[in-house]
């Protein structure tokens, strides 16, 4: 099926969940994930579910009922807002006479025509052949029998996806060892950045945070930012300036999104390390979103997921943006609560404001435990000295025949990062 493909959009809430969002803030974001990769959205509805169906999810009679409400609209695609079994898609698809889509294969269709480069393109074609390989019910004869494409939007075979399983597993093996040598040279390329006298901070949060917006705004840069859930996903480094340092790096990430496949999460986590070694990480948060709260709490359970929620983890400062959204009101309850604490900083990407109170912030936090360490140099040692003027504070520098002494205010990263110089 090709891009303007009408679709209904239907949200299962299921016995106990949802309790943070509402009901229409996950249609919208649903829906936005179907018109995200030009889906025609032409209805959506919620339906309460009284027990979960291990066969179809739904009721009969909801079944029934979604089959009508397809055919009324002229939809051929049901986007279901929640994860199916291999069964129960099979199920709705032949009960409702419509192809069917879950939020898993929306969003690693989205992924599918986001990802630009070579390795973004290798992460999601395992997350994908891995989502796959469940849904093979025996070794298909002819291509027609295939789903096709990156997803199911793509047409028969679009990208060869075998339908023999042991074909499946050798492919993904080979793209894990491909993406084994990523990581090896990720490792290279973070292991010199630490020897490099610059800071990183990465920027995450929920997708359509405003990330981009304030990446573009505090380096000058074009990355694409748009009123599109998974506008980027590469994640994109450049220089930014910061007080108290020549220059650092800012590095935009990957937003996240609730739910986000399994599939997705290991195959992005070699990208994801790079928040990890990070020396401060920004979470950018949409402030005037009415689920900001429930936002938040899906960025810190992949963060949590990546073993960033242990002791020696980066330092995180939140950056509540989106200001220029809100009514005044609203507007002054959200400073009130941001004045309360130190973690804290309000700002609105798109026009600048609090913008520079951020950098400032940033600043602050990359120099905080900064202690004076005397230190003695051999006087021909340019590199050594030339980092530490880069990344601390001399304080204090004289020549005693062929040795230099220094006073010099560091940070407690940037004194470890000398030691191991």
């Amino acid at each position: 099926m090709a891009r303007g493909e009408r679709a209904l959009v239907v949200l299962p809430e299921r016995p106990g969940e949802g309790v943070m969002r509402s009901t229409r803030a996950r249609l919208d974001e649903a829906s936005g994930l179907a018109q995200a990769i030009g889906i025609d959205v032409v209805g959506r509805k919620a339906y309460r579910l009284r027990a979960v169906r291990p066969a179809s999810l739904f009721g009969k009679g909801q079944v029934e009922e979604i089959g009508a409400l397809a055919r009324d609209a002229e939809a051929g695609l049901l986007v279901i807002d929640s994860m199916l079994t291999p069964v129960q898609q099979k199920t709705l698809e032949e009960g409702t006479k419509t192809k069917v889509i879950d939020r898993t294969g929306l969003i690693l269709e989205i992924f599918g025509e986001r990802a630009a480069t070579a390795e973004g393109r290798l992460q999601v074609e395992l997350a994908h052949l891995d989502y796959q390989a469940g849904r093979l019910v025996r070794s298909w004869t002819h291509l027609e029998r295939q789903r096709g494409g990156f997803g199911f939007l793509g047409g028969p075979g679009e990208t060869q996806i075998e339908a023999d399983r042991r074909l499946i597993r050798d492919r993904m093996a080979k793209i894990r060892r491909e993406l084994e040598q990523v990581k090896r040279t990720r490792g290279l390329h973070r292991d010199r950045r630490r020897r490099a006298p610059w800071p990183v901070v990465a920027l995450v949060g929920y997708t359509n945070a405003g990330k981009s917006t304030l990446f573009n705004r505090m380096t000058n840069a074009n990355v694409v930012a748009e009123d599109l859930l998974f506008a980027t996903l590469d994640p994109t480094m450049r220089e930014v300036r910061v007080p108290g340092f020549d220059k650092a790096i800012l590095s935009d990430t990957v937003g996240f999104v609730s739910d986000l496949p399994t599939q997705l999460v290991a195959a992005f986590r070699a990208t994801l390390e790079e928040v990890a070694s990070a020396d401060l990480i920004v979470h950018v948060r949409d402030i005037a979103h009415p689920d900001s709260e429930a936002q938040a709490a899906d960025v810190a359970s992949v963060l949590g997921s990546l073993g960033l929620d242990e002791e020696g983890s980066p330092p995180r400062l939140e950056a509540w943006n989106k200001l220029d959204l809100l009514a005044s009101e609203a507007r002054q309850a959200v400073l009130n609560e941001a004045s309360r604490s130190e973690d804290v900083v309000t700002l609105s990407a798109l026009n600048g404001e609090g913008v520079e109170t951020l950098r400032s912030e940033i600043g602050r936090r990359l120099q905080e435990g900064a202690a004076i360490h005397r230190l003695k140099l051999s006087a021909g040692d340019g590199p050594r000295l030339a980092w530490l003027h880069a990344r601390g504070d001399v304080l204090d520098q004289r020549v005693e025949g062929e040795a230099m002494h220094l006073a010099v205010k560091l940070s407690r990263e940037n004194w470890a990062r000398f030691q191991a110089l």
